[in-house]
């Protein structure tokens, strides 16, 4: 055999050799693929006896088992965006109106008919069905307790400083009694506006705690169906836009009407819906747990990453540390502004002390006039007032001499 022959037949083997090893790689493919496929059918198995299992159990007990589907159709609507209540898988949008209530029965004979003729005129203008829907929920102050708070912490700051400035042009000196006087007023009235903050607090929380005050809340439901959700060539966005201008024109409209009978009406945003839905699917809980706590805690978010314990130790001791400092220093300026005054008071009243003396002899005097006599009164009056003279004149020449050795 030649060379070339032996590189021919050489070539042919290898090749018939590479052709078995592919056919052996394929066969392993299938193999592998085939007993996965076996695998997930016996996982499958066991999964769907061990619910059937479960579903017998729980049937036996009595025990309704939920799911996500079953939730979102008990619910009957898909979700909210945009201002409107989107149902069945967007064949449907609605918007609602927030209503305030009048006081119907304290109004004049007139105000009724008033009234009435506007409601008229609103349901001869309607030329789509609406629904009134009323919901009665808990009054909850806490929201109104927190910026109450906020606001007193503003008050009470401008109290501090109106204290510290007023101690300060107190003891200067350098000012007259009338702006004193001034400032002293303006310390008293923010002083009182402090403490009636403290009594509003106080008594909004002690109402916060009667869960039985109840207040009515009014709607106006407005739907709309696109007609054009047949039409394959429009997208759910653009459906979506239709349905929300329809739904405003009708809303504004409505809104309109109503305001000629004295109500006044707002569209709900996003948060005030889901609100809304909140309190009508969790009547007894949302008196507890309402849903801006929910929100707060952030129970729709994947996870959440809680703080550092130490970290939120030390800033809730540094909030404290604050309030009490502020709390000492208002007590302490407080009382020094008292003293300051009791002391200014004493010694005015040491520096005038012999001119009341002579003062209350005079009325002394004067009530003793009809036992004394008039004439004895009179001079001894004048005696007083001599004394008065000399001594001031005493007063005089010592301040001249002092003044006299300033000089010299």
């Amino acid at each position: 055999m030649t060379d070339n022959q032996i590189t021919n037949l050489l070539k042919v083997v290898l090749f018939v050799m590479l052709g078995i090893l592919f056919l052996l790689f394929v066969i392993y493919i299938v193999l592998k693929i085939k007993e996965k496929q076996r695998r997930q059918e016996r996982e499958q198995e066991i999964i769907t006896s061990s619910v059937q299992k479960e579903k017998n159990t729980t049937a036996e007990k009595g025990i309704i088992q939920y799911s996500k589907q079953s939730i979102f159709s008990f619910m009957k609507f898909d979700k909210i965006e945009d201002d409107m209540i989107i149902r069945k898988n967007g064949t449907k949008y609605l918007m609602v109106i927030e209503c305030q209530g009048i006081n119907y029965d304290l109004m004049s004979g007139m105000e009724k008919n008033s009234v009435e003729q506007g409601f008229l005129q609103f349901l001869n203008t309607l030329k789509h069905p609406i629904q009134i829907y009323t919901q009665t929920r808990t009054v909850n102050l806490g929201s109104s307790i927190e910026k109450y708070k906020e606001r007193l912490k503003v008050i009470e700051n401008r109290l501090i400083s109106k204290q510290l400035e007023y101690s300060t042009k107190a003891n200067s000196g350098q000012f007259l009694p009338e702006e004193i006087s001034k400032e002293k007023l303006e310390l008293v009235r923010e002083r009182n506006l402090y403490e009636y903050g403290k009594d509003i607090i106080n008594n909004t929380e002690r109402m916060n705690l009667n869960k039985n005050i109840l207040r009515r809340h009014y709607y106006i439901i407005i739907a709309h169906t696109p007609e054009e959700i047949n039409n394959p060539n429009i997208e759910k966005s653009e459906l979506r836009d239709i349905a929300f201008n329809e739904l405003y024109t009708k809303c504004q409209s409505a809104i309109a009407s109503l305001s000629v009978c004295g109500l006044h009406g707002k569209i709900l945003n996003s948060n005030e819906l889901t609100e809304l839905l909140y309190m009508a699917y969790n009547r007894d809980d949302a008196d507890v747990y309402q849903l801006d706590q929910a929100l707060n805690a952030k129970y729709d978010e994947l996870y959440v990453t809680a703080q550092d314990v130490l970290e939120k130790r030390m800033k809730v001791l540094d909030q404290k540390i604050k309030e009490e400092a502020m709390k000492k220093a208002n007590e302490k300026l407080a009382q020094a502004v008292e003293e300051t005054e009791r002391e200014r008071e004493i010694r005015k009243k040491e520096k005038d002390m012999q001119k009341i003396i002579n003062k209350m002899a005079k009325m002394i005097i004067d009530e003793n006039e009809q036992l004394v006599g008039t004439q004895i009164a009179q001079k001894a009056k004048e005696k007083i007032e001599q004394e008065d003279q000399g001594k001031g004149g005493e007063e005089n020449e010592e301040k001249q001499k002092t003044r006299r050795k300033k000089v010299s």
